[in-house]
């Protein structure tokens, strides 16, 4: 594996304003509706770096992080990975691009094939995009086994005979056989028990380390995201609500549904949010702000303005009233009573 790490603050991708908008059909008489799964994110990402991506089922977490592995073409923006133009790249970057940005699925039990070996899961993608022979396909894929902390002669084996936690590693080495510069991470722990998430987060974090990688993390676990980010984007309805380092963001969160995430992750506030009202269509979006419907500090201001990502603490935030949250005293509806802003201790 090429070990080169490249320079320190080395830009592996950047996303400008990306959209993702399908069109769905209603009927053989009625025009097709527009869902706007991702509006306007932006982000950029760097070698070495972990930006997780949190929010609710169905917030566009996913649809981002396809866009970003390339299975998805955007609909409007901008994406670059590696220097290059990924949203129409040039003929003779298609490959390279290819093999810069690689993933790991949820289910560790579904991403393998079970008719195959280990070493034929491993070998494939050299098979696929390289000149290598079989002798020295065979080498890396026992190479790749030890560098996950497993057995060289695991190779041999087919899936069923490994746990999940082993079979994540699987995962995770074949999606290192061609040396990548960027891991798209789609929920990978959360088919695992408690004790194996922490190992293999912890093969992560060794990993990008020894590597150099970025990570594109998604996640709706705060626990984990706390444990593996240095950068958070808190997405609700495809929007962006709050954006910034770890450590501002768990330390004093500035958006009413960032609050209320933290809120509801055990261990990491001792208050509690309960959001009211179930998520809206993203079919029919509300007009103004994208929470207003669920927030309990909802001002007439919010129905009516859709507030964009500002500069604040650090931080981006999407909230007309993100200065009150700051100085210790959120705007409250009178018919609503009085809940104290989470406080997460420093990560």
């Amino acid at each position: 594996m090429n070990n080169d790490k490249g320079a320190p603050g080395d830009v592996v991708v950047e996303a400008t304003n990306l959209q993702r908008t399908y069109d769905v059909r209603r009927g053989l008489f009625r025009a097709p509706a527009h869902l706007r799964a991702v509006g306007d994110i932006s982000f950029r990402l760097e070698r070495g770096r972990t930006l997780a991506v949190v929010g609710e089922s169905g917030c566009g977490k996913s649809t981002l992080a396809r866009m970003v592995a390339l299975i998805e073409k955007p609909t409007a923006g901008q994406l670059t990975l590696v220097g290059a133009d990924a949203v129409n790249p040039p003929a003779e970057r298609k490959r390279e691009l290819r093999q810069a940005v690689q993933l790991v699925f949820q289910n560790p039990y579904g991403s393998l094939n079970p008719r195959k070996k280990i070493s034929a899961v491993l070998e494939d993608p050299l098979a696929i995009n390289t000149t290598m022979g079989k002798a020295e396909r065979a080498a890396k894929a026992r190479e790749m086994l030890a560098r996950v902390g497993l057995r060289p002669e695991y190779a041999n084996r087919y899936p069923h005979m490994f746990s999940g936690g082993q079979r994540q590693r699987i995962a995770i080495a074949r999606a290192l056989m061609l040396s990548p510069r960027l891991l798209v991470a789609d929920e990978p722990v959360s088919a695992l028990d408690v004790s194996i998430q922490a190992q293999v987060l912890n093969l992560l974090a060794d990993l990008q380390a020894e590597l150099g990688l970025a990570y594109l993390f998604i996640s709706h676990d705060l626990g984990v995201v706390r444990h593996i980010a240095h950068d958070v984007l808190v997405m609700y309805l495809g929007h962006a609500v709050e954006q910034g380092p770890k450590g501002r963001i768990f330390a004093r969160p500035l958006h009413p549904y960032t609050q209320a995430l933290l809120a509801s992750t055990p261990g990491l506030s001792s208050q509690r949010i309960v959001l009211k009202g179930e998520l809206p269509s993203p079919l029919n979006p509300p007009a103004g702000c994208v929470f207003n419907t669920r927030c309990q500090h909802v001002q007439q201001r919010c129905r009516e303005e859709r507030p964009l990502l500002r500069a604040l603490d650090e931080r981006l935030v999407a909230c007309h009233y993100a200065e009150k949250f700051l100085d210790g005293a959120p705007p409250v509806r009178a018919d609503v009573p009085v809940l104290a802003v989470p406080m997460a201790t420093n990560p």
